[in-house]
């Protein structure tokens, strides 16, 4: 009988792997998402990946889990990237927009179109026209600048110079909202583009979160183990020795 030492790839750890296939079926389920990622590209080349990292993960095969690290790698850069660029232009996104709303202005060369847009955001966010309020619509203003019960924002009397000032509540004029839109308009696309790229980061970090658990597992099984094994040989010799029975009986 003799000893031989034998050398095998490492085995990974069974939670390690499961975690890993956990977070990239993450990855694919959130790549199949509507809205989530604008083009067909950015979200078919994480799905592959995904598949190939599970497949890489459930067969211990390195080539795919190397392709994923690295696909999954220059994606993170991508979306941290966004992300920043987003951030730094979000001053120079809030003045584009502004002036694009100015544009509309006079309201009373409008198309209907527009004037149709108006008033239903001014219903929404109760307010009143766009950069100067209820001035904005000169003589005709119109009935969704009256302030609701409900409202929240401030309100002020309608101008009795207005189309608004044959209409009385209580012997008193009507009130209409007193601050412009714009404001409203800018904020709430503010929110929507941080919200976006909060929603992005958060992809990102998932992403990174999935590189390092294949990396773990990749490292796991670059390790190699080495363990003694017994080997019978049939060219062993017999060594010198004495049966224990006959030992007891002697003594």
């Amino acid at each position: 009988m003799s000893l031989i030492q034998c050398i095998n790839m490492g085995k990974v750890n069974v939670c390690l792997k499961r975690s890993y296939i956990t977070v990239t079926i993450l990855i694919a389920i959130e790549t199949m998402l509507p809205g989530l990622f604008s083009t067909y590209g950015m979200s078919i080349i994480p799905l592959i990946l995904a598949i190939i990292g599970v497949y890489g993960a459930c067969k211990e095969k390195k080539w795919a889990l190397i392709l994923f690290v690295v696909g999954m790698i220059l994606g993170s850069l991508f979306l941290i990237t966004s992300d920043i660029i987003g951030l730094a232009q979000r001053l120079q996104e809030a003045e584009q927009l502004k002036r694009t709303y100015l544009q509309m202005l006079p309201l009373n060369n409008a198309s209907q179109s527009t004037i149709d847009a108006l008033k239903g955001i001014q219903i929404e966010f109760q307010c009143c026209g766009l950069d100067q309020g209820y001035l904005d619509w000169g003589y005709n203003i119109p009935q969704s600048c009256v302030c609701s019960q409900e409202a929240t924002n401030p309100c002020v009397e309608a101008p009795r110079s207005s189309s608004l000032s044959e209409y009385t509540m209580n012997n008193q004029y009507v009130k209409i909202y007193k601050e412009p839109c714009v404001p409203y308009l800018i904020a709430y696309v503010m929110r929507v583009l941080d919200t976006v790229m909060g929603i992005l980061l958060g992809v990102a970090l998932l992403w990174i979160l999935s590189v390092a658990l294949c990396i773990f597992i990749l490292r796991r099984l670059s390790k190699k183990d080495e363990f003694p094994v017994v080997v019978y040989s049939t060219e062993a010799k017999a060594g010198n020795y004495t049966p224990l029975a006959d030992t007891v009986e002697l003594a």
